[in-house]
């Protein structure tokens, strides 16, 4: 590691933490740690979106499938063009409208007043352990990232760092802490890509004569996948949008309905085209520069989220790698905090809120502190076990969709309300998922264990409503 890239590295991490100490004295009370005063404006909160969504495990994953499939690796963030959009229209209207949300942190809240506290403590439940997951696939992209790209470090110490970096400046600042890194963080990442990842490999492995003559034709053709590769992706990640507690709290902070829509909209663009064809489009020059032969590598231990980190290491000269590298770590820090915040609210407000309001306002906000603190520290643990970012994020989110969509669907959008009906429908979805997740079953289609979550969850609820239903039309029955 030259001491230019090592000095870039550790002035940009210094400067994250500056970040966390200067919002941690302007963090008044919850509302300030939690939903950033409820008036931060579109652009903030629409950089933000589309940063803590793509963030470093996408941008390391579609390296990943850049390399394996190329182009066609871009509609997986399509599914995010098509989330964001659909929710601006449907979801934040609903939000915004419903006085009732006006005060509150978190996703669960909504369940919680929509249905009953048991519902919202399941879901908080659900959320938590899907945003422990998501923000250690986080802290594994960016250990990756750095024990890829220097030499002299290894991944365990790689993710100690990472790991302690993102939660003390998450620790210290809260939801303005990262919505505003996220922005600067989110800038860092696009120059990076356009001023320097793309144009040095690209040059790096000989031109467009250089790329067609090395790799098949199917690697530059947007149809080089199966209807299963867009269905599964599309039921991980479409749905996120409607249960994803970062995606809430930035619904909270925004000043208004109008500005919120406008976020979403400005994070659906930068999802898809922007983000997926150049991260996919790196991870096709880091294919081609290792057919070339330009980058050594064992072709059977190869892992090709490590294509990516190994290319840069190899074409960037000192200093630029550093500005490269801490480019890709904005966009790994940019989605760990915000994470690592959603599953620290579940746990202050959903969890142990009725506890932690009897405090004043400094102590909830150092209690608040204490549980990012402790939640980082298991994320930490969760990404030391793991290998595969991708996966390990599509897990994630698998998990919270199969368990969540269908309920806050007729919670929010239909008069169908049935506290049981929803508890039974979270439980059959996540149980069915994780189920066959850790069973490694071959599924019917070869579409992945969500599809049957969803499905379960969906059939369920229907069961146990009318169900429910009936029951009390008997019972009114007899009383009549």
């Amino acid at each position: 590691m030259h001491l230019i890239d090592l000095g870039i590295f550790v002035a940009y991490m210094i400067a994250m933490l500056g970040v966390g100490y200067y919002f941690m004295n302007q963090n008044k009370n919850q509302d300030d740690y939690y939903v950033g005063g409820r008036n931060i404006g579109s652009w903030h909160i629409g950089l933000s979106v589309v940063a803590t969504d793509v963030g470093g495990g996408f941008s390391v994953g579609l390296g990943g499938l850049g390399f394996v499939m190329g182009l066609s690796g871009s509609w997986m963030l399509f599914t995010g063009l098509l989330g964001a959009w659909l929710a601006a229209v449907f979801l934040i209207p609903r939000v915004k409208s419903d006085k009732a949300f006006a005060n509150f942190y978190t996703f669960p809240q909504i369940f919680d007043y929509l249905f009953d506290k048991k519902v919202g403590i399941v879901a908080a439940i659900i959320s938590l352990v899907g945003y422990l997951g998501f923000t250690s696939s986080q802290l594994l992209a960016g250990a990756k990232l750095a024990s890829g790209t220097f030499l002299e470090l290894g991944l365990t110490e790689a993710l100690v760092i990472m790991g302690v970096i993102a939660v003390v400046y998450t620790v210290l600042g809260g939801l303005k802490a990262v919505i505003y890194t996220d922005t600067v963080q989110w800038i860092i990442l696009m120059l990076g890509f356009i001023l320097i990842g793309l144009p040095v490999a690209y040059f790096h492995v000989g031109g467009w004569e250089s790329i067609k003559q090395t790799l098949p034709v199917e690697y530059f053709s947007l149809t080089n996948l199966s209807w299963q590769d867009f269905a599964n992706w599309g039921i991980t990640i479409l749905p996120i949008w409607f249960i994803g507690m970062t995606l809430y709290q930035r619904i909270f902070a925004s000043r208004d309905e109008k500005s919120a829509k406008k976020a979403w909209f400005i994070a659906g663009v930068f999802e898809w085209p922007i983000m997926a064809f150049m991260g996919v489009g790196l991870g096709l020059l880091s294919k081609i520069a290792f057919e070339q032969g330009l980058l050594i590598i064992d072709l059977d231990s190869l892992d090709p989220e490590m294509g990516l980190p190994i290319l840069l290491r190899t074409i960037l000269p000192p200093g630029i790698l550093g500005l490269m590298m801490a480019a890709y770590f904005s966009a790994v820090l940019s989605t760990a905090d915000s994470c690592l915040m959603a599953a620290s609210g579940n746990l202050s407000t959903d969890l142990c809120g009725g506890w932690l309001n009897k405090k004043s306002e400094k102590l909830q906000i150092r209690y608040s502190q204490l549980f990012t603190l402790i939640l980082g520290a298991v994320a930490l643990f969760v990404a030391m076990q793991m290998t595969n970012v991708l996966e390990l994020m599509l897990y994630s989110y698998a998990f919270m969709v199969s368990g969540l969509f269908v309920p806050i669907l007729f919670g929010l959008f239909t008069e169908k309300r049935s506290p049981a009906a929803a508890v039974t429908a979270m439980i059959s979805g996540g149980s069915v998922t994780a189920g066959l997740s850790v069973s490694g079953l071959s599924l019917p289609f070869g579409l992945d264990p969500n599809f049957f979550g969803v499905f379960a969850s969906l059939a369920m609820y229907l069961l146990v409503y009318y169900m429910y239903n009936k029951k009390e039309q008997n019972k009114n029955k007899v009383y009549a």
